[in-house]
C-alpha cells in the first residue's frame, strides 16, 4: 500500500499496477476462501476436470448412477478421484476412506482397486473437410496424415504382441496329434453342418407365427444364451413390446416371454441390480419368473405341466422345480420336443429342405466308420479343439495383416473418388473452386451445403429461410413431434433432401458404406419452424410453446447455428458472391440476440 501510495497519480504505469492490485486481491480473496473449506462435496466429475488436492478423499459409496441404473464405479473413476488424497508439500501421505455399504465381491474389490486406468484410444476418423485442407497443403498429402496418426501407432504396437500369439497358437496347434485325422476331420465337419442345419430349424420354429400357439402356461421350454443356460423352465405368460421392433431387422414384432426358472441365490438376492443367474449345479437356489426373448427358447417341449394360479408364495415356485426334475427323470433320454411338421404344422418349403439335408447328413453320420469307434468322444473333443485353434489362427493372421497396414486407406481412397465425382477435385487431386469452399466449412456436411451453394439453393430464400434451413444441419437431438412446415420452409428442405440423396448416391457408387435412409435421417427439421420464428423476432418465450425440445437444446443450437452461418459468409466470399455473404450475415444478425446468446444465463 506505501508503495502504490508513493506512485504518482497521473501516471499510467500506476493506473496498470492498481489494476493488478484488485486482481491480486480478488485472488487471495478467492484461495483463502478454499483454503477455509473443511469439506467439498462432489462428484467425480469435479475430480476429472479440476485439479484441486485435498488432505482426504473420503467415498460415501461404492455405487454410481450412470443415468440408466446402478453399478459398481470402475478402476479409473476410482483412481482419479482417489488421487487427489494429499496435498504436495503439506501433506506426507494422503488418506483414501471408502465406505463399503453393501456387500461387495471380492472380484469386484479387487478389479476396483487393482484395476488399471481406462484406457486412451484415438478416436481418429476422416473427414472431406480434413482430406480437402491436406490436399491445399503441398508439403503435405493424407496418405502421410494417416501413417503418422496416433490412431496408426496404436495398431502399429499391436503387431509384436499379435505375432507373439499367433506363434503361441501354432504351437497348440501343431501339439495336438489325432490318430486317423482325415477320416475323424470328415466326421467332425459331418456335426457341424447337422448343428448348423439345427440353428436354421430353430430359426422357423422362433417365428412368433408358428411358436406363440404353443406358449401355453405350463409349457416347458430351454431357455439359453450365448454364456447363460438356465435348462429347462415353465413358461408363465408371453407379451408383445409396442412400438419396438426385433433386433434382427426383420418386421416382426419383439416378443417376450414369462419363464419360471432355477436361479442362483445371490443372483435373487440383488435382483434389483444384477441380472438373473442360473443356479449351479448341486446349488439350491431358487425358482423366479424371468422375462426371455422368444429367441433364447432353444428348445420347445411337448410337456405341459401344472402350475398353480398364485406364484408368488415360494413354495408354490419351489414345487415346479421337483415337477421338473421329475419329467428329466421319466424321460432319460431327453425330455421329448415338439416336431416342426406333425406338432406345429409348419408346411414352409424352407423347411422341408432343411430336414431333408438333416436326414442326408445323419444317414452319413450313422454309416461312418468313426460313430461307432470307442474313443468316439476322447477324439472328437481333440478335433474340435484343434478346430477352434485353428480358427483363432486365422482371426490372428487378419488382425496381424490389418495392424501392418495403412488402416483408412481403402476410405481414403474412395472419399477421393467421391470429390472427384462431384468436382471437388481434379483426377491428379488438385482441389477446385467447390473444393475451396468446401474447406471454409467444418460444423456440418460441407459436400451437401457446397452443393447447395453452387445449385443456387439459397439464392431465392430470405435470410430468415436461409437460417431456418441450417439449422437441419446442427440439429442432432431426437424429438417426439415433427413440424407441419408450411410451403415456404418445406420447399427448401425438399430441395435439400433431393440434393443429400445425390450425394448418397455417389458415395455408395465410389463404394462407400453409406445407406441412403440413414444418412438422410441425420438431417433433422425439427427446430426449422422454431428457428424461423426466432428469426422473424419472436420471443424465447413464444418458441419454446412450438416444440417439445428442451430450453437448453434450442440454446444450444441457435448457438452452433450462428457458427455454421459464420463459416457460411467465409464460404461465400471465397467464391466473391456478396450478395450472399450478406444474406448469411443478416442471418447471424437476427438469430443473435436475448437470452439465446447471453454472455451467462447466472447474470
Amino acid at each position: 500500500d506505501g508503495w502504490l501510495a508513493q506512485a504518482s497519480v497521473n501516471s499510467k504505469k500506476n493506473v496498470f499496477l492498481t489494476f493488478r492490485y484488485d486482481v491480486v486481491l480478488c485472488l487471495l480473496n478467492v484461495m483463502l476462501l478454499i483454503l477455509s473449506l473443511q469439506a467439498l462435496f462432489a462428484t467425480e466429475t469435479f475430480a476429472m476436470g479440476i485439479n484441486m488436492p485435498a488432505r482426504t478423499v473420503l467415498f460415501t459409496s461404492a455405487r454410481k448412477f450412470d443415468g440408466k441404473d446402478f453399478r459398481w464405479i470402475t478402476s479409473g473413476e476410482y483412481i482419479q478421484m482417489s488421487g487427489r488424497a494429499g496435498r504436495r508439500g503439506m501433506d506426507e501421505k494422503g488418506i483414501v476412506i471408502f465406505m463399503v455399504d453393501e456387500k461387495m465381491s471380492p472380484a469386484v474389490g479387487k478389479q476396483l482397486l487393482k484395476g488399471s486406468a481406462d484406457p486412451l484410444n484415438s478416436a481418429f476418423h476422416l473427414t472431406y473437410n480434413m482430406v480437402l485442407n491436406l490436399l491445399r497443403v503441398e508439403e503435405i498429402n493424407p496418405e502421410y496424415m494417416l501413417e503418422k496418426s496416433f490412431y496408426q501407432f496404436q495398431h502399429y504396437r499391436a503387431v509384436p504382441g499379435v505375432v507373439e500369439k499367433m506363434g503361441k497358437l501354432e504351437k497348440m496347434y501343431n501339439a495336438i496329434e489325432i490318430p486317423n485325422e482325415e477320416s475323424v476331420v470328415t466326421y467332425y465337419k459331418i456335426r457341424q453342418q447337422l448343428a448348423k442345419l439345427g440353428k436354421e430349424i430353430e430359426e422357423f420354429v422362433h417365428k412368433p407365427k408358428y411358436c406363440l400357439p404353443f406358449l401355453q402356461p405350463g409349457r416347458l421350454v430351454k431357455v439359453k444364451n450365448e454364456d447363460v443356460d438356465f435348462g429347462w423352465g415353465v413358461v408363465v405368460n408371453f407379451s408383445k413390446k409396442s412400438n419396438v421392433k426385433a433386433s434382427t431387422g426383420d418386421a416382426d414384432p419383439l416378443y417376450v416371454v414369462e419363464v419360471l426358472v432355477h436361479c442362483s441365490q445371490e443372483s435373487v438376492k440383488n435382483a434389483a441390480t444384477e441380472a438373473a443367474k442360473p443356479a449351479a449345479t448341486g446349488e439350491k437356489g431358487e425358482m423366479q419368473v424371468v422375462p426371455v426373448m422368444l429367441r433364447l427358447l432353444t428348445s420347445i417341449s411337448s410337456v405341459r405341466l401344472y402350475i398353480p394360479k398364485d406364484l408368488r408364495p415360494y413354495d408354490n415356485r419351489q414345487s415346479m422345480l421337483k415337477s421338473i426334475q421329475e419329467v428329466q427323470k421319466r424321460f432319460p433320454d431327453g425330455v421329448p420336443l415338439l416336431d416342426p411338421i406333425d406338432d406345429m404344422g409348419i408346411k414352409d418349403q424352407g423347411l422341408k429342405k432343411i430336414i431333408q439335408k438333416v436326414e442326408a447328413f445323419e444317414h452319413r453320420m450313422y454309416s461312418h466308420p468313426m460313430h461307432s469307434d470307442p474313443r468316439l468322444e476322447a477324439v472328437y473333443s481333440l478335433c474340435e479343439k484343434k478346430a477352434l485353434i485353428a480358427g483363432d489362427i486365422k482371426g490372428a493372421k487378419r488382425e496381424l495383416k490389418k495392424a501392418r497396414t495403412v488402416l483408412q486407406m481403402d476410405e481414403l481412397k474412395c472419399r477421393k473418388r467421391v470429390l472427384r465425382r462431384l468436382g471437388f477435385a481434379t483426377s491428379s487431386d488438385v482441389i477446385e473452386m467447390k473444393g475451396r469452399v468446401a474447406c471454409e466449412i467444418s460444423s456440418a456436411d460441407e459436400l451437401l451445403l457446397t452443393e447447395m451453394v453452387f445449385n443456387g439453393l439459397f439464392n431465392d430464400l430470405t435470410a430468415e429461410q436461409v437460417t431456418a434451413l441450417l439449422s437441419v444441419f446442427v440439429f442432432q437431438e431426437n424429438a417426439n413431434e415433427m413440424p407441419k412446415l408450411t410451403e415456404q420452409l418445406a420447399g427448401p428442405l425438399r430441395q435439400m433432401q433431393e440434393c443429400a440423396k445425390r450425394i448418397a448416391k455417389v458415395s455408395a457408387e465410389a463404394k462407400l458404406e453409406v445407406d441412403e435412409e440413414t444418412y438422410l435421417d441425420k438431417f433433422r427439421p425439427h427446430l426449422m419452424d422454431v428457428v424461423y420464428t426466432w428469426a422473424n423476432g419472436s420471443t424465447f418465450a413464444q418458441i419454446c410453446k412450438m416444440t417439445d425440445v428442451f430450453e437448453g437444446s434450442i440454446i444450444r443450437c441457435m448457438r452452433r447455428l450462428e457458427e455454421l452461418l459464420r463459416q457460411m459468409c467465409q464460404a461465400a466470399k471465397a467464391i466473391g458472391n456478396t450478395e450472399l455473404e450478406n444474406k448469411f450475415a443478416d442471418g447471424i444478425t437476427k438469430i443473435k440476440r436475448d437470452i439465446v446468446f447471453a454472455a451467462s444465463l447466472y447474470l
